[in-house]
């Protein structure tokens, strides 16, 4: 009975170490199961996808380099949007800038002609053997050949009645100066529409001014307020009339005194030349021959 208790006693101990270590070995695994598993690492937000911006395509650069950006105040723009008052101001300006223009030249070209002529009279008639073979020597077109010609009809159409009356020297001397006065009468031709452009191109220029600026403060009065885009246009025509009206009036003053000028160098060498032909017809005319 008492080996059987023994027995008992050693099976229940032998329990009791199987339990005790049963648990040792299943608490770490009880533990690790019950501890909270740790968390996960939270993945990394994604950027968001930033808007799509949508782009023009950008022209060649042939294309930007020819594009040509019209302008609303140029001179186009000036011509559509003027009135009959503006546009028959600048129809003007432009007619005395293109007759002072044409006048200029063609005087200037007259003055070197003559400047020619008289080269050629110093070169021609004082070196000839008489006076008429000294004027069939010059050119048909000659002022100098004109002054020579009158000089040499008045001298040998110096009779009748009432033409004796005056003196060969006086009737020679008023021929050749009527001659003379003719030539510089050709030479003014055209000179006093110079002065006229020279003196009116301003103040038809300051008109234009005018109905510019008219036109400028009758937009300020239609559009309530005063818009730079309300007034550019009238009063950029009131500014272009005033510079066509200067540019205008500065090259027909400066040829107007340039040509009167050389019309006082032309008219000297012409009476250099009517006294020279005076004394040759007095020496040598008829008149020395009927003295005879």
């Amino acid at each position: 009975m008492k080996s059987l208790k023994m027995r008992m006693h050693n099976l229940f101990f032998a329990a009791l170490v199987g339990v005790a270590a049963a648990a040792a070995m299943l608490a770490p695994a009880t533990t690790q199961a019950q501890a909270p598993a740790p968390a996960l690492a939270a993945p990394a937000p994604t950027p968001a996808a930033a808007p799509a911006i949508e782009s023009k395509p950008m022209p060649p650069p042939a294309a930007r380099a020819t594009e040509v950006v019209e302008n609303p105040y140029g001179l186009d723009a000036l011509w559509r949007q003027g009135d009959f008052v503006s546009r028959g101001t600048l129809i003007i300006l432009v007619i005395m800038s293109i007759g002072s223009w044409y006048i200029g030249i063609l005087k200037l070209l007259e003055q070197a002609k003559l400047m020619k002529q008289a080269k050629e009279s110093d070169e021609k008639f004082w070196k000839a053997a008489s006076v008429k073979d000294a004027i069939a020597s010059l050119d048909e077109d000659s002022a100098f050949r004109f002054v020579a010609e009158k000089g040499a009809h008045a001298a040998e159409h110096h009779e009748g009645s009432v033409i004796e009356r005056v003196d060969l020297n006086v009737w020679v001397s008023m021929s050749i100066q009527r001659a003379i006065d003719v030539v510089n009468n050709r030479l003014q031709n055209g000179l006093s529409f110079l002065a006229t452009v020279g003196s009116t191109s301003p103040f038809v220029g300051l008109f234009g001014t005018v109905w510019g600026i008219y036109h400028a403060l009758t937009a300020i009065g239609i559009a309530g307020q005063a818009s730079i885009d309300k007034v550019a246009g009238p009063v950029g025509e009131a500014l272009i009339m005033t510079a066509f009206g200067l540019a205008v009036a500065v090259p027909a003053v400066l040829g107007y005194n340039w040509l009167v000028r050389r019309n006082k160098v032309a008219m000297e060498l012409i009476r250099h030349f009517g006294g020279g032909v005076h004394m040759t017809l007095l020496g040598g005319g008829r008149g020395r021959d009927r003295r005879k």
